[in-house]
């Protein structure tokens, strides 16, 4: 697959701004190790449903055209666009900082969120081995974790996400926004294909493991009628749960996304456009506190009954999240340690 144009929206948080003479460069991946002082982010918000954060990576090369996390980038003095796909900031040291943060006598074992921001699972993870490591200290403190993704990589840790399953709690949750793999590849060119996203579901079920999916982002006019079949494959993969959210275009977003829908159905734009304006008053990124109190009008009504209604059948309707764990934490003392082993839960060393 060829690369993506380059292409980044306007930084606010630039001091400078470089101009091409020749155009633009044809840009790699390029990838900063970090150091990190955190690993655990607190979320305030009412808004999302989770308090706690993990985010090994910044950045995500899944390179999704309406990834609400772009601007996050430019904090970084990098671009929204382009830059968010392929410079990639690698927190190097975040099982250990997460070690420390469960060390603490402030931490009472909170579930945990991965990743509250870029997907933990994308393609560096195969190599770093960030968000597995995370894992194994979850397991080590007996501390609950949810992860969300849409990347077959997690398949990868089937096994040590059995045990916190066994020793805590953990869930899953598989982002799936369509089912048509063509339109997939347009909207989210790297990220793992819808088959292999309902298979990936299927692996975690059998694996004795809670999943649902998310059914995220809902982009009206565009996917929107690929809800019941995306609900009908997750359930009979084994999904136990699903959950729905609308797309949402910061200000910075909004011109990778347009970008990329006029390049890959310039047919529709219209009836897009049209569609997410009458969801957000007539603008195409209106903010979510602004639409709720609002309302999104009677297209996202019908979207949520379409949803709720097949969701009830299918018997996903299920709730559950982070803030229902259980709590099993506890601070291993050196006898109690669950990694004496070279080879703990089948991973080599």
């Amino acid at each position: 697959m060829r690369p993506l144009p380059l292409a980044n929206p306007p930084n606010p948080w630039a001091r400078t701004e470089v101009e091409w003479l020749d155009g633009p460069p044809d840009a790699g991946l390029e990838i900063y190790e970090e150091q990190a002082k955190s690993i655990v982010a607190e979320n305030d918000s009412p808004d999302i449903g989770f308090r706690y954060s993990v985010n090994p990576y910044r950045g995500c090369t899944h390179a999704c055209a309406y990834c609400y996390a772009r601007p996050s980038h430019q904090y970084w003095g990098f671009g929204a666009g382009t830059d968010f796909d392929r410079k990639i900031v690698v927190k190097t040291n975040a099982p250990e900082l997460l070690r420390q943060t469960f060390e603490k006598r402030s931490w009472q074992g909170e579930p945990l969120m991965f990743s509250g921001d870029t997907d933990c699972y994308q393609p560096l993870e195969a190599s770093y081995e960030l968000t597995l490591r995370c894992l194994e200290v979850c397991v080590e403190y007996r501390n609950p974790a949810w992860l969300i993704t849409k990347s077959a990589l997690i398949r990868r840790d089937l096994g040590i996400l059995a045990t916190l399953a066994n020793v805590a709690e953990v869930g899953v949750a598989i982002s799936i926004p369509f089912a048509d793999a063509s339109m997939a590849r347009a909207i989210e060119p790297y990220a793992s294909a819808p088959d292999a996203r309902f298979e990936t579901i299927r692996r975690l079920s059998d694996a004795g493991i809670r999943v649902g999916v998310n059914v995220a982002p809902v982009i009206p006019g565009l996917s929107d009628d690929q809800i019941p079949e995306i609900l009908e494959r997750a359930r009979e993969a084994g999904a136990c749960r699903a959950t729905l959210l609308a797309l949402r275009l910061p200000r910075e977003v909004l011109p990778v996304f347009e970008e990329r829908l006029a390049a890959a159905f310039p047919a529709r734009v219209g009836k897009v456009t049209r569609a997410i304006q009458e969801l957000r008053g007539g603008a195409m990124n209106e903010s979510e506190f602004g639409a709720r109190m609002r309302g999104r009008g009677p297209r996202w009504a019908m979207i949520e009954r379409l949803f709720s209604t097949t969701s009830k059948r299918l018997g996903l309707d299920s709730t559950e999240g982070p803030g229902e764990t259980r709590r099993s934490f506890r601070r291993p003392s050196a006898q109690q340690s669950l990694f004496d082993t070279d080879e703990p839960h089948g991973r080599r060393r």
